[in-house]
């Protein structure tokens, strides 16, 4: 028994030894998040339209420190909620704020008028200034509805 924490330093001793002669892996970084858009009512020319339970708005992001490489937000429905007639009047819009959360970029998106099921917007690949939070909202008929945020640190 005497031998078994000796065999168990050994093994780390080598499993160290091993990975300090691999090269490290390129850091890279990626988040995706969902929040639930919550049911609401909206009027478009005259018509209530009904937003039900069951759809989420998802923000995807990768990149590397205060590079992003790839980033898209949109809506999800799932059962009642794939059964509406969409959002109408949307847009999307992605904004930046800094480790003091004050907003210092805002990427605001096309309203679109046609009424989807699926909105989705992607972003420029982009060099942030700062390091702090990026951002991404849906507005429908310009209320904003749903909001998901991911912190850019080091």
């Amino acid at each position: 028994m005497a031998k078994l924490p000796t065999l168990r330093s050994l093994a780390a001793l080598a499993t160290t030894a091993a990975l300090a002669v691999l090269s490290p892996a390129q850091a890279h970084a990626s988040a995706i998040g969902s929040t639930p858009v919550a049911t609401f009512d909206y009027q478009v020319g005259g018509v209530t339209m009904k937003v039900p339970t069951g759809c989420m708005f998802t923000h995807i992001i990768r990149g590397e420190g205060k590079k992003i490489t790839y980033q898209n937000a949109g809506v999800d429905c799932g059962f009642v909620g794939a059964l509406h007639s969409g959002f109408c009047n949307w847009r999307i819009d992605f904004t930046y704020a800094d480790t003091e959360n004050k907003t210092y970029r805002t990427s605001r998106g096309k309203t679109h008028t046609e009424c989807k099921i699926n909105p989705l917007r992607d972003n420029a690949p982009q060099t942030l200034p700062r390091y702090g939070k990026a951002c991404a909202y849906i507005h429908v008929n310009g209320v904003r509805r749903a909001g998901q945020c991911h912190h850019i640190t080091k």
